[in-house]
């Protein structure tokens, strides 16, 4: 693990703008971003069909019909989630430094000393404006998506990490992304963590 390593770990709710502020940030630091494109790499290295995996990204698995014989698990969820995790330590103990967008990294990297977790959230109004603009949906039919994505996340969250999801205690910033808007949040974060940067001598 090199000493000038910086992982970026980016929880977010569900039409905070949290994925494009990754993308951003990942693009101005010239870092790679991990998202859903793991999947692509993972399935490549397993032989086996992207989009098979990607029904199953981020998704909490039903715990009364979950269980694991000899490291297998029966859960696709949790195979899926797995696969993530042992990729991005992977490319951690190569010691590549990236952005990395949910999959509960922040856990995953605990106590690595290049570790910058953020956790981006908004009001409810700024969320489903955004949201309903996005996918052409109504303001119910936004709230119910934004709704169900979060819970998903919190469930998927809680099921692998100790912490819990969207606790300020978790991360080293959490910041409304609705305050701002976009751009200035993207601004803020970005000059948050080339300070952290600066002062480990990271540049």
């Amino acid at each position: 693990m090199s000493d000038s390593q910086t992982i970026i770990c980016i929880g977010r709710e569900y039409g905070s703008g949290g994925h494009a502020i990754a993308e951003e940030l990942a693009k101005r630091l010239g870092l790679k971003l991990y998202d859903h494109n793991i999947l692509d790499e993972v399935a490549l290295e397993k032989g086996v069909d992207p989009e098979t995996l990607r029904k199953y990204d981020e998704k909490p698995h039903k715990l009364f019909l979950s269980r694991s014989v000899k490291g297998y698990h029966n859960s696709a969820e949790v195979n899926v989630a797995y696969m993530q995790f042992d990729y991005l330590k992977k490319k951690a103990a190569e010691g590549e430094s990236f952005v990395v967008v949910g999959r509960c990294a922040e856990g995953i990297f605990e106590g690595n000393p290049g570790l910058i977790s953020i956790f981006i959230l908004g009001n409810r109004e700024t969320k489903c404006e955004r949201i309903m603009e996005k996918y052409h949906l109504t303001e119910q039919e936004a709230l119910e998506k934004m709704r169900r994505h979060d819970e998903y996340r919190k469930r998927y969250h809680n099921n692998f990490c100790e912490d819990k999801w969207g606790d300020s205690r978790t991360y080293d910033i959490c910041i409304n992304s609705s305050l701002k808007g976009i751009a200035a949040t993207t601004d803020i974060l970005e000059t948050y963590i080339r300070a952290r940067m600066d002062d480990s001598g990271k540049n």
